[in-house]
């Protein structure tokens, strides 16, 4: 499995979702997690679709996000348990 995180560097709720977000992986569900920091990613179209959303996550960027401001704990545990 494999996420990623849209961020800010000096964002606390970036960070708290990435630390929630890590306490989830077991050896029974590992996965790995892209962060991307919408403020240095060179991408003005990173910055204009999620400027007030951060953080914001996905497990497919082709779906629907599974989260913003706050990890949803029990909509990420779903995917990780398919």
């Amino acid at each position: 499995m494999h996420f990623t995180l849209y961020s800010r560097g000096y964002c606390h709720l970036c960070q708290d979702m990435l630390d929630a977000l890590l306490r989830l992986q077991t050896p029974a569900r590992p996965f790995t997690v892209d962060v991307i920091d919408i403020d240095t990613a060179d991408d003005p179209s990173l910055l204009a679709r999620f400027d007030e959303l951060v953080p914001v996550l996905y497990a497919d960027p082709a779906e629907p996000e599974l989260c913003h401001y706050f990890l949803d704990a029990p909509r990420v545990l779903a995917v990780l348990n398919k």
